[in-house]
């Protein structure tokens, strides 16, 4: 059974890091913003590591990552390893918690099995392609009819099937505190999204709303690259019975390419500057700078940056890094 907390009076923000490579400087900048908005509000941090995708997370990842933060100063009041009340604080601990949320969404019949694959939909080509780079998953595509007991058997592996939830046709509305006001028709958009895939892995929208909503999270900071993800987990929380939390997506930073930092940029992972030898407040200054809270990129803790946040004065367009931004930052 499913037992949200009830809404907490303090803030509760987290960081949720997934453990597939080394933490970078724009997973850092996010992070650091998610913390600056709980910490300067005296609420609690929550640390989640994200571990959904098995073969996809490498081993010791996650605590590299955690020893990145650290270095970086940044702390937490519940996670891994330190425990909380809401614990466990690692995904791939909590399977059963979203068993209980597709348990929950079957009996409000906003669940049904989907044979179809991603070549199947891509064959819509009529349709025009959402974020996910397939179009939206239309209407006439769902069972008229389902046998009774059907998802017992899908639950006991005697089906090959993805779950998808059923989405509401009608526009889900949102203040996001960097973008605005945002109003997205998912039915339009996205249509009828997966839960669980046919390989039995949990979808990133189940599982990040299901713990949201388990750990009393009251806001959620990420990167601008899950603005999209956001109106179909308010769409699911409500199905659930939750409450929304309020949102913060901040702009990515690129590369000297312009492009979203991923695994190629080896140099700009913290683990690399720190190797380099930049010091961790070089680090935070710059960052702060980055994100509009200070003038100039001047050293500094992220204690040091709590007295200068304010969702206003956060940067609403992407930061361009520089060529060498080691040979930057230890100049600074």
């Amino acid at each position: 059974m499913l037992h949200f907390p009830k809404p907490a009076n303090e803030v509760r923000g987290r960081y949720a890091p997934s453990p597939t490579g080394r933490l970078h400087v724009g997973s850092a900048r996010t992070a650091l913003a998610a913390w600056l908005s709980v910490r300067a509000r005296g609420g609690v941090f929550v640390m989640r590591v994200e571990d959904l995708d098995g073969p996809r997370a490498v081993p010791g990842m996650a605590e590299a990552i955690l020893e990145d933060l650290r270095w970086l100063g940044i702390d937490w009041d519940a996670g891994p390893a330190l425990g909380g009340p809401h614990g466990p604080y690692t995904q791939s601990e909590r399977f059963h918690l979203y068993e209980a949320a597709l348990d929950r969404l079957h009996g409000l019949e906003r669940l049904f099995p989907c044979r179809h694959s991603r070549k199947d939909l891509q064959r819509l080509a009529t349709a025009p392609h959402g974020s996910s780079g397939l179009p939206p998953y239309p209407a006439v595509l769902r069972p008229s009819d389902l046998a009774p007991g059907w998802f017992d058997v899908h639950r006991n592996g005697g089906a090959d099937a993805a779950l998808r939830f059923l989405v509401h046709d009608r526009p889900v509305a949102f203040e996001d505190r960097v973008h605005g006001a945002i109003i997205e028709p998912v039915h339009e958009t996205v249509g009828d999204f997966v839960l669980k895939r046919r390989d039995g892995v949990y979808a990133y929208q189940l599982a990040v709303v299901v713990d949201d909503l388990m750990m009393g999270i009251t806001e959620v900071v990420r990167g601008e690259d899950l603005l999209a993800s956001t109106a179909r987990q308010i769409q699911l929380i409500e199905a659930l019975g939750g409450a929304r939390p309020a949102y913060g997506h901040v702009p990515l930073v690129v590369n000297a390419g312009g492009q979203k930092l991923s695994k190629r940029d080896e140099s700009l992972t913290l683990a690399s500057l720190r190797a380099a030898g930049v010091r961790p407040e070089m680090l935070v200054g710059y960052l702060g700078y980055s994100l509009g809270l200070l003038p100039e990129p001047i050293p500094c803790t992220p204690a040091g940056l709590i007295p200068h946040f304010a969702w206003e004065r956060v940067s609403k367009q992407p930061w361009r890094l520089p060529d060498d931004l080691a040979m930057v930052l230890r100049t600074a």
